[in-house]
């Protein structure tokens, strides 16, 4: 007989309406993945909208599927090929959406994906940094090139990738401002913004700025006259989707959009980073794995800073 695990599944498209906790195939660690006892997995609220997240790399459709694809755990097993963990290390890491998630008992993860998680964090802690840490260390680092002593602008000061960009931007030795709902001004001040500016008066014509990088962690109508916020031969970095081309028409700026990628080197720096207590987490609800659909239906209400996660095993 097969062994089984409880899991957070749906069987066909849709929102958190179709999702359940039932029991499901244990995954087994194929030729260089890692099989992972999740004790915590955070959610992007997002990502049942998305192809991606229904289709396998080739496009098949891969239902049933389990969501929540920031995943810290322990490591159950080791596929062929990987030596870069044992069995028993704690892991953490971010899971291709065309991937299962890890919304589950056990998750097998490609060993590229993970990395040893930070010691000073719980699970729940840590199981926030991957997706949302990894895509703006790759925004700031590897992409925009921050350098000390450069203005960075922040949209969206206060959610979940919003908040890692401005600590690293600050860590990184540059002048930050961000943009943050009015109850959470002080909290992204406190993140090391030197400006917070209530998002609902920004607007091209009331806020002057000229800075070297604009990091849009918002989307939609902010993106066009955030444009305006970005000195001529300054970068514009876009995290949900590209800039539409009409809008850079006739500006010497660079429009940046990017997938972020598995670095597994990257994720021990963001470790290090957060056991030095040089990036913080901001834990928004957690859930236990049960009541995930709960956690899809509610969260997007909740406006309030950080990530939902689901609990799988209490720390």
């Amino acid at each position: 007989m097969a062994e089984t695990m409880m899991a957070l599944r749906a069987h066909r498209r849709g929102g958190p309406e179709t999702l359940a906790y039932e029991a499901a195939p244990r995954p087994h660690a194929a030729p260089g993945e890692v099989l992972v006892r999740v004790h915590a997995a955070a959610i992007t609220f997002a990502e049942l909208d998305w192809d991606e997240t229904w289709l396998s790399a080739n496009g098949d459709d891969r239902t049933p599927i389990i969501p929540a694809h920031e995943v810290s755990g322990v490591v159950a097993g080791l596929g062929d090929g990987v030596d870069a963990f044992a069995v028993g290390n704690e892991v953490y890491g971010r899971i291709d959406f065309n991937h299962d998630g890890a919304a589950a008992d056990y998750v097998s993860v490609p060993v590229d994906d993970l990395a040893r998680r930070p010691t000073s964090l719980t699970h729940i802690e840590s199981a926030t940094l991957p997706l949302a840490a990894l895509t703006v260390w790759q925004a700031l680092v590897d992409h925009a090139a921050v350098r000390p002593g450069e203005h960075v602008v922040v949209l969206g000061g206060a959610g979940g990738v919003g908040a890692f960009a401005v600590q690293l931007a600050h860590h990184l030795g540059a002048r930050v401002t961000a943009t943050a709902g009015a109850s959470a001004l002080d909290v992204v001040s406190g993140l090391g913004a030197d400006v917070v500016l209530d998002y609902r008066a920004v607007t091209g014509a009331t806020v002057r700025v000229q800075a070297d990088v604009v990091i849009d962690a918002v989307g939609g109508p902010a993106t066009a006259e955030a444009l305006d916020m970005v000195r001529p031969g300054g970068r514009f970095v876009t995290l949900s989707q590209p800039v539409d081309p009409d809008l850079l028409e006739g500006r010497d700026v660079a429009g940046i959009f990017f997938i972020v990628a598995a670095n597994s080197a990257e994720l021990d720096e963001i470790a290090r980073l957060a056991d030095a207590g040089d990036l913080h987490v901001t834990v928004a609800q957690v859930f236990p794995l049960a009541r995930g659909r709960e956690a899809f239906e509610d969260g997007p209400s909740l406006h309030r800073p950080g990530k939902t996660v689901l609990q799988v095993i209490p720390d």
